[in-house]
């Protein structure tokens, strides 16, 4: 096996060229069985093989530099630049991350897994090496999808400007996480059509020189047309036409199913584990599209991503026009629904919480600072420890973030019953943008449950009556809090337990009540503390006699964690509650 003799990209650059093509093969087998068995991005590294060897032939990193866009192209990079053990041996599979790391190698340039970053990042490091006058190719490696979000677009026309020597290698493989959206990739697919030579031409009209190769499983093609632009003087495209999910049968049959794969069989392409019948991306995409009929105004939302909201294939052809995917444009996306709530129709936009801070200014500027003409609906995905557990993808940033908005109400649900009450009360609510903090934890249901009569702009709800401690517990950690106050009762300790419903709204005259019952007031939130849930409470409990304890997750960039170790770090288990309330009420 050759793949297990790579120590660095020097091995890469000392085969024969005969034997590449048996290197690739080797990389993608260990891209499919690492991924059978810790899952990971399946689709995107298998269209990179070929391309990332022919960049490690031609090029010498870390002098030179290369940026690879999202990260979802990095796997056989990383093979080749000395962690191949950690995709060969099953002992080390978790060795390394599935993204762009420094502190893996020094091959790795930044840490990072959102999209449209890399041609930005290249134009800096482009006028640092000019200004120091120093020799060295920078190449951003940018595909799948990346082409739409708005970075992309600066970045290349600020490259364009620069007139430095970049090279943007332009990886075609005609998917974004879905299908790809927007005009630019009409026009990648007439430059595909025409083998390069079409008359309209989004990069030469920017001031880009432009190459085209339709072959990018070639390795000898790459490996000449990358040596060709070696030492440019210049910024140039070279466009590079991939197949997603190449070597893997059921990735080529669905693109999309296998941008990112859970645990799996190699041999069936089966689940390793059997998802859930029912969870809250199904559940929210038939209520929307059950709503639909009877609302002509809805309008479902997605940044890429209709999958998290429950919007497979069909569910997209039944909805219609009023289904709308902007692609990997997050900032566009909520100015869009901004635009179309001021119109008159009900947008509802279903975004993952890591990915929603990328349009923080459009939040402030254009949703919130208009919110009385704006009301708009956000469906906030994986907003919590129990989400994406990278520490690209940390989505649980979002109640200091979205708490530092005027005008917006956002929701916490507990259960299937009142999820779905939100939602239909988000729909009709006039006077403002509303955010629901999807739950994460699997669907629970609570039979007795309410709506407050006054709505969800205010109010919080009592779920049990006690004297001695209030346990405020937030969305997903209602459930732990029902734990906690089962375990107090079991030491005699009577515990008021407090569904808030509301993730960055105090209920002030509901607090003075609890402050001025209880000896000691718990919070608990599935988010940071800096800025959270808790902190806003305690703040308007500062001047009453009561002390207060706030339970959260950590200010810091935690990678690669197991959820519940990171909780019970923090404090979050029943039995650390409990000893903390136990010792509060005997201070």
């Amino acid at each position: 096996m050759y793949l297990e003799r790579i120590n660095g990209p020097e091995d890469v650059k000392a085969l024969p060229s005969s034997a590449l093509q048996t290197l690739c093969d080797e990389i993608r087998t260990a891209i499919i069985e690492r991924s059978a068995h810790v899952g990971g991005h399946m689709g995107p590294n298998l269209a990179v093989v070929e391309l990332t060897v022919a960049l490690h032939r031609v090029f010498s990193t870390p002098r030179d530099k290369i940026v690879f866009d999202v990260s979802h192209q990095t796997y056989a990079h990383k093979m080749l630049t000395g962690r191949a053990q950690a995709f060969l041996d099953p002992a080390r599979y978790e060795d390394v991350s599935g993204f762009s790391n420094p502190g893996e190698s020094e091959h790795d340039l930044f840490a990072m897994g959102h999209t449209s970053t890399s041609v930005s990042l290249a134009c800096g490091l482009a006028s640092a090496r000019d200004l120091a006058s120093e020799r060295y190719d920078v190449v951003a490696v940018i595909g799948d999808g990346s082409l739409s979000g708005g970075l992309a677009f600066e970045g290349l026309d600020n490259a364009a400007a620069l007139g430095s020597g970049i090279i943007v290698v332009v990886n075609d493989n005609e998917w974004s996480i879905a299908p790809n959206h927007g005009g630019i990739y009409r026009n990648l697919a007439e430059l595909r059509a025409t083998g390069g030579r079409a008359e309209r031409n989004v990069f030469r009209s920017l001031g880009f020189d432009y190459r085209y190769l339709e072959n990018g499983h070639d390795v000898a093609a790459l490996e000449a047309a990358l040596a060709e632009l070696r030492g440019c003087d210049h910024p140039v495209v070279l466009h590079v036409h991939t197949e997603k999910g190449r070597g893997y049968a059921p990735a080529l049959a669905d693109p999309e199913t296998w941008h990112h794969a859970a645990p799996f069989d190699v041999q069936t392409g089966l689940p390793a584990v059997p998802g859930a019948s029912v969870d809250y991306a199904r559940i929210t995409g038939e209520f929307l599209v059950g709503h639909m009929e009877a609302d002509q105004r809805l309008v479902a939302v997605s940044a890429a991503t209709p999958y998290i909201m429950g919007f497979t294939p069909e569910m997209r052809e039944r909805a219609g026009r009023r289904f709308v995917d902007v692609g990997i444009a997050e900032e566009h996306a909520v100015t869009y629904v901004t635009g179309l709530a001021r119109a008159g129709a009900h947008p509802v936009l279903g975004v993952y919480a890591t990915f929603l801070q990328r349009a923080y200014d459009e939040l402030w500027h254009d949703l919130c600072l208009n919110a009385g003409l704006a009301p708009a609906t956000i469906l906030v995905f994986g907003a919590s420890a129990y989400g994406t557990t990278d520490a690209t993808h940390l989505g649980f940033f979002d109640i200091p973030m979205l708490g530092a908005m005027p005008g917006l109400t956002y929701l916490a649900p507990t259960c299937r019953e009142e999820y779905l009450d939100m939602l239909s009360w988000a729909l009709a609510y006039e006077d403002g943008p509303v955010a629901i903090r999807v739950p994460v934890a699997d669907v629970t249901s609570r039979p007795d449950f309410e709506r407050p009569e006054g709505g969800y702009a205010r109010g919080w709800e009592v779920a049990r009556r006690g004297c001695d401690v209030a346990l405020l517990a937030l969305g997903d950690l209602f459930p732990l809090g029902e734990k906690i106050a089962d375990a107090l009762a079991a030491r005699g300790v009577r515990a008021t337990l407090v569904n808030p419903r509301l993730a960055t709204t105090a209920d002030e005259d509901l607090l003075g009540r609890l402050a001025a019952g209880h000896r000691v007031i718990v919070t608990l939130e599935d988010g940071i503390l800096e800025g959270g849930f808790g902190e806003r409470v305690a703040r308007a409990l500062a001047c009453d006699d009561v002390r207060v304890r706030c339970y959260g997750l950590p200010h810091a960039f935690v990678d690669r964690y197991q959820p519940d170790e990171l909780l019970a770090r923090c404090g979050m288990t029943v039995e650390g509650v409990v000893s903390d309330v136990l010792a509060l009420l005997e201070a």
